[in-house]
């Protein structure tokens, strides 16, 4: 075989990696500007271009921890091979494309990791799990949403007692100029996480084909490759969750969409600097309650916001199957 012929299942499954990583944009996109669009502060063409540019540039902000945990943290290096990656990037865009169309928030990072875990089960049984990255993971589905909650929770909270001798008038209108620079950092925050899970795919498979050797790393050209391709999904936008996030869960004003998205960006940037591949969507959403929570019990829509947690839950397991089938299938036809 020559070594052309070789490269091309390589170059076909980062193809295939890059296609998740658009997706992820697409599907995703809604975390980043749901809030700024439910607020009217920025028309959704202009918020899409606005998230999609922090998208791209977070890589000059944060290190590749998340890279690392991805690439040899979930399953141990020596299980990956091209019919694990394949099973695992084909669970989480089969989840991604199902839920985007039923227009579900679930996450498309956890959706990741359960492709991953279930090919690799699917190939080595449950010695492949690297339980210490897998225990982090989990522990962040609830841990993200809650620090989000908190963290927004207790920024209205200040700031209402800031602005209590303003206007209203004057509150909102410095609130839609503030909502720039949350709504930035949001997307910074989204970029740095979500991006670098497929960075940690891609250099993982070339790894196992032979193309990196030495201690883990990401190259270069897989950043960029990775951070184009989400700011390019993030552009197309998603509407049907967009809605779903920026008003069926409450109805937000510039002040809340402000606490809301700087809550959920603290929470990305601790965790992508600790190397934990979060849910962008976890996080958002747990924001989103909180500054609906503040004004009164009654603002959340808990009919909607429970539907969500239950894609949460079944996210996982749901695209682990998944992933397990497409890896047989991959090996059916080897």
């Amino acid at each position: 075989m020559s070594l052309t012929a070789s490269m091309l299942p390589i170059i076909a499954l980062i193809a295939i990696a890059l296609l998740f990583d658009f997706l992820n944009g697409l599907h995703d996109a809604a975390n980043s500007i749901a809030t700024v669009v439910s607020t009217r502060v920025l028309p959704p063409k202009a918020a899409v271009f606005w998230a999609a540019f922090f998208n791209f540039v977070a890589f000059l902000v944060f290190g590749l921890h998340v890279a690392d945990t991805l690439g040899t943290g979930i399953v141990s290096m020596g299980v990956l091979d091209s019919y694990v990656l394949f099973g695992a990037l084909m669970g989480a865009i089969a989840w991604n494309l199902l839920t985007w169309w039923a227009g579900i928030p679930s996450s498309s990072s956890h959706a990741l990791v359960g492709g991953l875990l279930g090919a690799g089960i699917a190939k080595a049984g449950f010695s492949a799990i690297v339980w210490n990255g897998v225990l982090k993971t989990i522990g962040a589905i609830v841990l993200s949403p809650a620090l989000g909650f908190f963290l927004a929770l207790l920024l209205v909270l200040v700031v209402t007692w800031i602005v209590a001798r303003r206007t209203p008038f004057a509150v909102d209108r410095s609130f839609r100029v503030l909502q720039f620079i949350s709504a930035a950092l949001y997307s910074l925050g989204h970029g740095g996480n979500d991006a670098q899970k497929t960075m940690g795919i891609i250099a993982g498979l070339l790894y196992a084909g032979g193309f990196l050797t030495g201690p883990f790393h990401v190259p270069l050209w897989v950043v960029l490759a990775c951070q184009s391709a989400m700011a390019c999904g993030t552009l197309f936008g998603g509407w049907r969750i967009v809605r779903t996030m920026g008003s069926r869960i409450t109805d937000l004003n510039p002040m809340q969409g402000f606490c809301a998205e700087i809550g959920g960006a603290i929470t990305l940037f601790l965790a992508t600097y600790l190397g934990i591949p979060v849910s962008t969507t976890h996080t958002i959403t747990g924001a989103i309650v909180a500054v609906g929570a503040a004004r009164r019990t009654r603002a959340v829509r808990w009919n909607v916001a429970s539907s969500i947690v239950v894609a949460w839950v079944v996210t996982i397991p749901a695209a682990g199957l998944v992933g397990a089938l497409f890896y047989a299938v991959a090996r059916l036809f080897a």
